[in-house]
């Protein structure tokens, strides 16, 4: 696949990513990655963060983080405010959801403008003295000479309360680790993958949950950008061995998806592999439920 053809394949929506009518509301949007970026900030807000902006997450908003297709995510917030995306909404009124809907909805936006844009599923490890890589998503777009990656839920708060030294528009790249990268630094030898996930919760680390982020990953590179707990095909879990054949799996993946420069070239694994490739229905670790990866009206 020459360059042309993948900046192109990545200025179109996938199937998740597809604003569908609402693309237009995308187009009002600035390009500006730094201005996309506050854009975004002004719709979505963290569900396990609400209280930087001084709130408790209501009941109602616990759900709307299994929310997978773009166009129903805008739909939600046009509905509950019909300003125009570029109005910022109050914290307390803005899409509860995780980071994976943050990097969504800027993919979308950017595709939608014609800018080649993925997202891209690892960890981030912010602060200079942390031991821990947290599960995390982000953007990756193309400026026309590099591929960068780009942390929309970053906003001025959480700059300031978790010390980021950065500028979350151009996260260096031992900041956030696509998941290929800490595999790789895994089977190395030098990263630790207990600390791996999601610190404070016992079991939410581990080999596994790098694998996981791993096929995540190559499916976000193959326009399927699913939830951060859905599981399919081959994803362990944590009673899950890794066996020989897994191994040589994640070692492939890894190995291509860890330069933005050849990421794309995992398209023809996923494509052919159904222990990665996305399934009509997954299964929602969370609720503990099979479900459409496509919404069915």
């Amino acid at each position: 696949m020459s360059a042309n053809e993948v900046l192109a394949y990545y200025t179109q929506p996938g199937p998740l990513s597809d604003a569908g009518d609402h693309r237009t509301d995308l187009l009002a949007l600035p390009t500006e990655p730094r201005e996309l970026l506050a854009a975004v900030q002004g719709l979505l807000v963290h569900q396990a963060l609400t209280g930087l902006y001084g709130f408790d997450l209501a009941e109602h908003q616990r759900e709307t983080a299994h929310v997978r297709a773009a166009d129903r995510i805008l739909a939600q917030i046009l509905d509950d405010d019909q300003r125009p995306l570029t109005d910022p909404r109050d914290p307390k009124h803005r899409f509860a959801c995780t980071c994976r809907t943050f990097t969504l909805v800027t993919v979308a936006a950017l595709r939608a403008h014609g800018v080649p844009a993925r997202a891209r599923c690892g960890f981030l490890h912010y602060a200079p003295d942390a031991d821990w890589y947290i599960d995390h998503w982000v953007a990756e777009y193309w400026d026309g000479e590099r591929w960068i990656l780009s942390d929309a839920q970053m906003d001025p708060i959480q700059v300031k309360e978790f010390g980021l030294d950065f500028d979350p528009a151009d996260v260096p790249r031992d900041k956030f680790v696509v998941a290929g990268q800490a595999w790789i630094a895994y089977r190395a030898g030098e990263l630790d993958a207990d600390k791996c996930g999601l610190p404070g919760i016992p079991g939410e680390s581990g080999p596994w949950w790098i694998a996981a982020n791993l096929v995540r990953d190559a499916a976000a590179l193959s326009n399927m950008e699913l939830l951060p707990w859905d599981v399919w095909g081959r994803i362990p879990e944590p009673e899950d061995e890794i066996d020989a054949d897994l191994t040589a799996l994640f070692d492939d993946l890894a190995a291509v998806t860890v330069d933005p420069r050849t990421a794309a070239d995992v398209r023809a694994r996923y494509e052919t592999d159904d222990r990665i490739r996305v399934p009509d229905q997954v299964r929602n670790a969370v609720r503990q439920s099979t479900e459409p990866v496509i919404p069915v009206d």
